[in-house]
């Protein structure tokens, strides 16, 4: 972990300032089968993709293994859990909204342990410089 962190600090020392909304929702997985309920993002998102192809190419620099798939701005809403029922139109409701915009002030490393209790804990945090 120690190398991805020093690693990543570049990458993430070439991100200017953005601004970014929540906009819009939808779900990975098919409607009958979802797995994860997702709300999009507008606003200066070209810098955020650039900024994950940035780390994608540090990661596999490092060795790491990265998904061989565009990168889809997203905040992660929730997920269902397999075997589960689930109503996979829920995110679908999210269609019109559009929230506020905030400035993005730092960007953060976080660790997704997931299982019956997920925990989520930040490895690193880079302030953007304005």
């Amino acid at each position: 972990m120690p190398g991805l962190v020093a690693a990543a600090a570049p990458a993430v020392a070439a991100t200017p300032p953005m601004a970014l909304r929540l906009a819009g929702g939808g779900r990975f997985g098919s409607l009958r089968r979802p797995q994860v309920a997702w709300a999009g993002l507008e606003g200066d998102v070209a810098p955020l993709v650039a900024l994950a192809g940035r780390l994608a190419e540090v990661a596999r620099t490092l060795g790491l293994p990265v998904e061989d798939r565009p990168f889809r701005p997203h905040l992660t809403l929730g997920r269902w859990r397999p075997g589960r029922p689930a109503d996979g139109a829920v995110p679908d409701r999210l269609a019109g909204y559009r929230g506020p915009e905030w400035p993005v002030q730092e960007i953060r490393l976080w660790e997704s342990r997931l299982g019956p209790a997920p925990a989520y804990t930040v490895i690193a945090a880079w302030p953007l410089v304005r």
